[in-house]
């Protein structure tokens, strides 16, 4: 407990926040700011944004830019990715850790050329900028750009949308990125998200937010979509979330993120925990996040406890409805032993058990647009 929880924080306001409202937005506190949970519905938005194009206003994430002599290098001391190798107009998702390896958010890294662009979660972005500047040495410049907002647009058509106000944004594949121009505006694009759908993620001065998102909600393909389905659709592509999957007591081994730590990392280390994670990498570590698919129509929510019998071994982390599957997921953690796919597992759910079943994630298939035969 830190001495300042009990103190009331007023929740902020977006830049679009009249812009929500006026669409018929239904406003809730989220990671410190006023966010809209819905519009239509969360499950006609779900829908949508598979079928279509959503859009999701992001902005609450803090959007960073870290510039100097030996920058990647400096990063590469508090990440366990290759940043060095991270060619410009690339990106990478990456884990900020503490000491023991634990994760204090999960970001993306893009090489911009003249310096690293990191977005991260809004729930922590303060605490991430502070554990930066702490961290890295004085001749590194980091600069958190809260002038610009962020805007998500995803779905099959994000692209035929987006490309009629930005045409070359069409060329990127999957984890690029680019700078371009609309309206006089100086935007970033890159053709990432965290739906599991093609799309996009447009960063924007805050005073061309509302005109851009007036311009692609004018388009038939492209409805505002909330927080709601943001849930549903992150969790149907096995996505984890900050501070729901993954938190400082959790390694990356341990969280199904081993992609995130490069191979020459690997066989280097000089990341935090590095012994911890590497050990875990070469002998498997205690627990796993996992993929469950419910049996019968009940939802398992965060915080429900799973069992194996009668013993407990581990609580669900996120949870819900599936519109697209059609049936109740979670994730969550479990030893190790009981991680495969098939494995028979029990939930509690207002003090009965309900059978669930261990599956791959993610629950439906990724949509990237990747590069031929990448």
């Amino acid at each position: 407990m830190h001495e300042d929880d009990e103190i009331p924080i007023e929740t902020a306001t977006l830049p679009l926040d009249a812009w929500h409202r006026a669409k018929g937005g239904r406003m809730v506190a989220f990671a410190g700011y006023w966010m809209p949970i819905q519009y239509d519905g969360i499950m006609a938005e779900h829908l949508w944004t598979r079928e279509n194009a959503g859009l999701f206003d992001v902005s609450h994430m803090g959007q960073l830019a870290l510039s100097g002599e030996g920058v990647a290098k400096a990063l590469e001391t508090l990440v366990p990715g290759d940043i060095s190798a991270l060619k410009p107009g690339r990106m990478r998702y990456s884990l900020l850790l503490n000491d023991e390896g634990g994760v204090l958010d999960d970001l993306m890294i893009t090489n911009e050329g003249d310096q690293f662009g990191i977005v991260v979660n809004g729930a922590v972005k303060w605490d991430d900028i502070a554990h930066l500047r702490e961290h890295l040495p004085d001749d590194i410049t980091l600069n958190h750009n809260e002038d610009y907002g962020l805007l998500a647009l995803q779905g099959p058509k994000a692209v035929t949308a987006l490309a009629r106000l930005v045409p070359e944004a069409a060329d990127l594949v999957f984890m690029q990125a680019m700078p371009a121009t609309w309206n006089g505006h100086a935007i970033g694009i890159s053709r990432s998200g965290y739906t599991g759908e093609d799309g996009f993620e447009i960063s924007l001065p805050n005073d061309a937010l509302e005109s851009f998102a007036d311009a692609l909600c004018a388009m038939e393909e492209v409805k505002p979509i909330g927080l709601g389905a943001r849930d549903s659709l992150r969790l149907e592509a096995g996505l984890p979330l900050y501070g729901h999957d993954l938190d400082e007591s959790i390694d990356p081994v341990e969280a199904d993120l081993a992609f995130a730590i490069s191979k020459r990392r690997r066989e280097e280390g000089g990341f935090p925990g590095a012994a911890r994670i590497l050990g875990h990498l070469a002998d498997g570590s205690p627990r796993k996040r996992v993929g469950l698919v419910i049996d019968g129509k009940l939802p398992v929510r965060e915080g429900a406890k799973l069992f194996d019998g009668n013993t407990q071994i581990g609580v669900v982390t996120s949870g819900g409805f599936a519109p697209s599957v059609g049936a109740p997921i979670a994730m969550g953690y479990v030893p190790t032993g009981l991680s495969e796919p098939g494995t028979a597992v029990a939930a509690e759910v207002r003090g009965k058990r309900v059978a669930c079943t261990v599956t791959a994630m993610p629950f439906i298939p990724h949509r990237y647009v990747r590069k031929q035969g990448a």
